[in-house]
């Protein structure tokens, strides 16, 4: 059996991605984690201290997924392009659901600090990605057609945009 506070991360994870940040109270998380509510609150402060966390093990799962992902290539400049298809992936696995970084930062106030540093970090760690395995030229150049991708595929639910990134990302960097 999993701990509450695993049961209160899943859990956020369902529902902000199926009705978002701001339309997801706590009363349904505890509800819905099976927990009670000196449990939850055990764990977290407010819904603001949730969503850092949800946030901080969201981006230890989806760079352990892409590093997984891209681990069988061998060279820096497949490992770039296998990340695209990593996103195909991710599309399949999660039904176009797109950024979780992305979909809250759109819900939360831009004084939001707390949330919006996460975010900034996560985003920033993925930029430091896609630098050390190419040039600095380059890299931020396809940090942006990956972002891009991200939305579009989300916005549109397909991978077209994806697969077009993926060609100018080669003729980029081959």
């Amino acid at each position: 059996m999993k701990s509450p506070r695993e049961r209160i991360i899943e859990t956020t994870f369902r529902l902000f991605a199926k009705q978002g940040y701001n339309s997801t109270g706590i009363n349904q998380i505890i509800s819905e984690a099976e927990v009670a509510r000196a449990s939850f609150y055990q764990h977290f402060k407010s819904k603001e201290d949730l969503c850092v966390a949800f946030l901080n093990v969201r981006h230890e799962y989806w760079f352990g997924e892409l590093n997984t992902f891209v681990a069988k290539e061998k060279e820096s400049k497949s490992k770039v392009i296998r990340a695209f298809d990593f996103l195909v992936y991710m599309n399949e696995k999660e039904s176009f659901r797109g950024c979780s970084f992305l979909n809250i930062l759109s819900e939360i106030p831009m004084d939001n600090t707390k949330i919006l540093s996460v975010i900034q970090s996560h985003k920033a760690d993925l930029r430091i990605y896609f630098s050390e395995l190419t040039d600095d030229e380059v890299s931020d150049h396809i940090y942006m057609l990956f972002e891009s991708s991200i939305i579009e595929s989300q916005l549109f639910r397909t991978n077209e945009f994806i697969e077009k990134s993926k060609k100018i990302v080669t003729n980029l960097i081959l």
